[in-house]
């Protein structure tokens, strides 16, 4: 653990400047239950609250639906259905296929059919249940497999290439293929789905939204009210998490509650349990994966293919791009030399999947680390040789999309990481073990992770922020980043006290507003402090401008011997404080406040060839670990797990190390306990903590080693070199699953290389031991 804190700096530094190990900024509040959520704002007077009723079916048309009973049940101020609707009754984020309320037709099973909004959550859940609904079932498409049937699809598939790859893998020495099933994930945020709409004069609307995409919902709201977006005010201060779950899935309560609140002229409330969240909220979208390679003697590869397919859902929602970086990350850190990587989008009647931390990253990336287990056991080589005779380097640097990789440092952090977690002698000694009678069986694996940083839809890489500073010297700082527990309010408040050179106490965190910072991105794609922190470095820097220039001229000095420094302003050999400037710059009629605007430079990409520069640079980081499996039971414990992890120049050791150890944890749960299951109506059975089972403290490995790499530092001139450190840790627990594989593999006297779905839960480690020492046998 990191022991070094904001007090610990250097006197003559500022308290919470850049690079200093700082607290969460409300780190305090969340221990202390102050912490103020969506549902902890104090609910206006005569305020009412929204119940949606759900689709029993997963397909079918609605035949009829009497709601009388429902509008006569007690409580009961409106019923709102997709005839109260007054513009367009979609909140889909990019194709128009994401209807509100069901109209005529259901197409999952829990999709909402009407609103009920009543005095009391209770009274709107009874009266809901009172509907009358008659369906004409038709058959639902539920699995992938349902789907490649049907050609059920929500866009044409889509093929990227490089060189010749069926060519070159035929021609290779060795030609291996292999498939694996890659389960979906829940995201269960601590705080579930929730928003409050508040009516204003003159048809304005406050919207308080758990959401990770402020702007998306106020435009959103706006068309389906037929409105202005500027009549429309989206404000969240905080998410208890969100993990892309809340980018944006969240739109339907906003918009349900917006809509309530419009046709009742009352503050209405909308608040998801647990299990209708489940229900009703997209997944990380579950994936098969089929992958061919052709290598030498050594497992060098000669050429690639991958043939990519995941369940989307019954409407787009963002898994055009989430498949797309799926492609993108199939090669993980390997030159492929010759690629071709198909991906199919599946259209079922299920839930739509949506955005999950790494965003198709990691479906795409367990495939290839698969494929390297899987090719170093053919060749007789320990899997980590074949992976670092792989490798990306100089004139090996062209991936599969024909993106440059210029910044390459895997090689070094999987090299330091092998050395100091002993994985060569350890990897020796398990194989040992291995051979020896006994039920346990143990294994190990080294993993590397490179993972691409910005938005692939090129728009979304601008940031905008708004910085005000009061004549007492406080600072207000607003940016259009959203807070969700992963540190993006404190980076950019060290990033604006670093510029004023001002400690960060006085810097007043403000709610992300759509009213304050308008047309911002999503806090997505790894990039909130990268783009907010830049937009906010540039609002500074204009004011700053502004009081340099000031005090030259008052003083009659040059504007280069005017410095800021620990909370004061120095002007050739004279001293003031920074409140003593403000205060007298406001006097003079100097602007205290500005606007910032950032966009990533470099960045392009043309989809229809799938080619160009879709990443502004790359993240790395490598994880050992090391697993026990019971071969008579399936049961399974990850035992040790060093990670060494680059993030550039932190911004702030403590909060990276946070996201890096809470990154792997959320990977290892996706790929062995949280399993969602779907029967055959399509309805999700799996939709409470009884049945679906995130990792808790017990299953973090006993010995678990986390290292800032020290040598990183970002070559692209991001926010004071720093790289982003949201997504790329939770590939690092790819490293569990290839080691489980391994351990699998031991039950046969490592005689045969299994195949190992996941999430590996006992059942499927079970019967991959079956199914393992059955081959071997034969």
């Amino acid at each position: 653990m990191l022991d070094k804190t904001a007090q610990d700096a250097p006197e003559d530094t500022v308290k919470g400047d850049v690079r200093q190990a700082s607290k969460h900024d409300s780190a305090h509040l969340h221990v202390t239950g102050e912490a103020q959520y969506i549902d902890d704002v104090p609910e206006p007077a005569g305020c009412l609250h929204l119940y949606v009723a759900k689709s029993e079916r997963a397909h079918g048309k609605i035949r009829s639906m009497d709601l009388s009973s429902v509008e006569a049940s007690p409580g009961v101020v409106a019923v709102v259905t997709a005839a109260d609707i007054p513009g367009a009754n979609d909140i889909g984020p990019v194709i128009k296929d994401d209807p509100l309320f069901a109209d005529g037709t259901v197409l999952y099973h829990g999709q909402c059919l009407f609103a009920v909004v009543a005095t009391s959550r209770k009274a709107a859940r009874l009266a809901a249940l009172r509907a009358a609904v008659e369906y004409e079932d038709q058959v639902p498409l539920v699995t992938i497999g349902d789907a490649r049937t049907a050609s059920s699809l929500i866009e044409d598939e889509q093929v990227m290439t490089l060189g010749d790859a069926d060519a070159a893998i035929n021609a290779a020495p060795f030609k291996l293929s292999g498939k694996l099933v890659e389960g979906g994930q829940d995201h269960f945020y601590l705080e579930g789905q929730v928003a409050l709409a508040i009516p204003g004069e003159n048809g304005e609307l406050l919207i308080h939204s758990s959401t990770q995409n402020p702007t998306e919902a106020q435009h959103l709201i706006a068309a389906l009210l037929n409105i202005p977006d500027s009549q429309v005010s989206v404000v969240v201060r905080r998410m208890g998490g969100g993990f892309g779950g809340k980018e944006t899935q969240s739109t339907l309560l906003a918009a349900a509650a917006a809509l309530g609140a419009l046709k009742t002229g009352k503050a209405v409330k909308f608040r998801m349990d647990r299990d209708d969240d489940m229900i009703m909220t997209g997944k990380r979208h579950d994936f098969e994966v089929g992958w061919t390679a052709g290598f030498d003697a050594r497992g060098v590869l000669q050429g690639a293919s991958f043939d990519l397919a995941s369940r989307c859902g019954f409407s787009t929602d963002l898994s055009l791009a989430i498949n797309d970086r799926a492609m993108f990350h199939a090669d993980n850190c390997y030159f492929f030399g010759n690629a071709r990587i198909v991906s199919n989008r599946m259209r079922t009647h299920t839930v739509s999947n949506t955005a999950f931390r790494g965003f198709g990253g990691p479906q795409g990336m367990v495939g290839v680390e698969q494929m390297m287990d899987a090719v170093a056991f053919e060749v007789g080589r320990d899997p980590l040789d074949v992976r670092l005779d792989n490798l990306y380097g100089e004139g090996r640097d062209l991936t599969p999309y024909h993106q440059t990789v210029e910044d390459f440092v895997a090689r070094q952090l999987m090299d330091e990481l092998a050395g100091s977690s002993d994985y060569r002698a350890r990897r020796a000694e398990i194989e040992a073990f291995n051979k020896q009678e006994g039920t346990i069986k143990r294994g190990i694996a080294l993993t590397p992770v490179k993972f691409g940083i910005s938005f692939t839809t090129t728009h979304l890489n601008q940031a905008g922020a708004l910085i005000n500073v009061y004549t007492d010297g406080s600072i207000q700082l607003n940016h259009g980043g959203t807070e969700m527990g992963q540190g993006l309010m404190v980076k950019v408040a060290q990033v604006v006290a670093h510029e004023f050179q001002v400690d960060i106490d006085r810097i007043r965190i403000m709610a992300t507003s759509t009213d304050k910072v308008p047309n911002t991105s999503a806090t997505a794609a790894s990039s909130g402090s990268d783009l907010n922190g830049m937009a906010a470095k540039a609002a500074a820097e204009t004011i700053k401008a502004r009081l340099v220039a000031f005090v030259a001229e008052r003083e009659g000095v040059d504007a280069d011997d005017v410095v800021f420094t620990n909370n004061k302003i120095l002007a050739d050999g004279k001293e003031f404080t920074f409140q003593e400037i403000v205060q007298a710059a406001y006097l003079a009629r100097i602007s205290l406040s500005a606007t910032g605007y950032y966009r990533t430079p470099k960045i392009h990409y043309d989809r229809a060839k799938h080619q160009g520069r879709p990443f502004y640079y790359f993240a790395y980081g490598a994880a050992v670990s090391e697993v026990e499996i019971d071969t008579l039971t399936g049961e399974n414990r990850t035992v040790r797990t060093d990670i060494l992890h680059e993030v550039g120049q932190s911004l702030n050791p403590a909060i990276d190390m946070g996201q890096i150890e809470g990154g792997f944890i959320q990977g290892m749960g996706w790929l062995t306990t949280e399993e969602l299951v779907y029967d055959e109506r399509g309805r999700l059975r799996t939709h409470a903590p009884s049945t679906y089972k995130i990792p808790t403290a017990s299953d973090r490995p006993a010995a678990m080693n986390i290292k800032i790499w020290d040598k990183g530092r970002n070559e692209e001139r991001t926010i004071h070199r720093s790289k982003a450190v949201g997504e790329p840790p939770f590939m690092l627990a790819i490293s569990v699953l290839s080691a489980l594989t391994h351990a699998v593999s031991g039950a046969t006297g490592h005689k045969v290389w299994p195949r190992l779905d996941a999430p590996a839960t006992p059942e499927r480690i079970l019967m991959a031991v079956e199914a393992a020492c059955a081959e071997a046998a034969t």
